[in-house]
């Protein structure tokens, strides 16, 4: 195996992984009572991302990898890994808000009202530099932040009608 088709196989593994995860955390957040919002966008998210993850496949399997890039992917899971930590069970790949619970505050999100999207964005410009292709990069990017300026706006309609419920004291 190749240095980039080990690193390719370990983010595909690990988005896996995630999948499930958000899954899990999805059902049982349902289950409390939660509500998904805008779910109409999600099918464009995960396009975005599984094309992101095939294209670097296919290009990318055997190129050589650059290490300061490299570096810079590996901080990212750090940030990666603190915001779902901080969210824990309320972590997914989708938007849910559970109604009378306070909005998370901790973490990443003292400084940033949405970490996550920050991560991601930075994982999909820079991996494809992990593997020398700058085309790809900017590509993704812009897919990624056209479906993220759509998923943005519809959690932050979501957030402020969580906190005004939460304001006036109903569930």
């Amino acid at each position: 195996m190749t240095s980039a088709e080990i690193i390719l196989a370990a983010v595909t593994l690990q988005r896996a992984g995630e999948l499930v995860l958000s899954s899990t955390n999805t059902r049982k957040l349902l289950a409390r009572g939660a509500i998904e919002v805008a779910p109409g966008h999600y099918p464009y998210v995960v396009a975005v991302h599984a094309a992101w993850l095939l294209s670097l496949w296919v290009f990318g399997w055997d190129h050589p990898v650059n290490g300061v890039a490299l570096s810079v992917y590996l901080l990212l899971q750090g940030f990666r890994v603190w915001v779902m930590w901080t969210l824990g069970a309320r972590w997914t790949t989708r938007i849910i808000v559970l109604q009378g619970q306070p909005l998370v505050s901790a973490g990443p999100y003292r400084f940033l009202s949405h970490p996550n999207y920050v991560v991601v964005a930075g994982e999909i410009a820079v991996l494809p530099l992990v593997l020398g292709l700058p085309v790809l990069a900017v590509v993704f990017t812009v897919l990624n932040a056209v479906v993220l300026a759509v998923r943005i706006g519809a959690e932050n309609r979501a957030l402020v009608a969580s906190r005004e419920t939460m304001a006036r004291g109903a569930p």
